[in-house]
């Protein structure tokens, strides 16, 4: 956010993020984004509010965050020398109840890797608090043998998608102060 020159302040939403099991990959990304888009809006009812969310899917399944070294060694197993896709739903909440909602998805392919240098990309701590147990702006970009979309995305916002949601809802961009 800080490259498109608007101020801004981050919050916690503070939601459940449980959804149900019969929701796609899609579907639920776009669910908690305006979850938590509206938590923080209700607190701040003449803001702007922005929320996201993000799930990784492999072969029909759904990849969150991981609880410890072992989920997230599971998870990049499922991963490596395959293609995977990373959903992102993005909602942009308004006073007088504007709602807008976008969802970006990216595919990436990952590396095979032989076992000791999983382990040692596990040691990174990387993969802590991130679906799909890796992060592409730091040492996991060393994972990645292709990727087809917005790497914005990959990296936790879409950008694309957050500006095409800021334009529609009447954001200037470029302006003086």
């Amino acid at each position: 956010m800080d490259g498109l020159g608007l101020p801004y302040r981050t919050e916690a939403p503070g939601v459940d993020e449980h959804v149900p099991a019969t929701l796609s990959a899609l579907e639920a990304v776009a669910m908690l984004a305006v979850r938590k888009a509206r938590a923080v809006q209700e607190r701040h009812p003449d803001a702007w509010v922005l929320g996201a969310d993000q799930l990784v899917e492999v072969g029909g399944m759904t990849l969150g965050k991981p609880h410890d070294r072992d989920a997230a060694r599971a998870q990049l197993l499922r991963l490596l020398g395959h293609t995977h896709a990373i959903h992102t739903g993005v909602c942009l909440v308004g006073p007088g109840g504007h709602l807008l909602e976008a969802v970006e998805t990216t595919h990436l392919t990952f590396f095979p890797l032989p076992p000791e240098e999983l382990e040692r990309y596990l040691d990174t701590a990387e993969w802590e608090g991130c679906a799909g147990s890796y992060r592409v702006e730091g040492q996991g970009q060393a994972l990645l043998a292709k990727l087809e979309g917005d790497r914005t995305n990959v990296q936790g916002l879409p950008m694309l998608s957050v500006v095409r949601l800021l334009r529609r809802a009447g954001f200037a961009f470029f302006t003086r102060p």
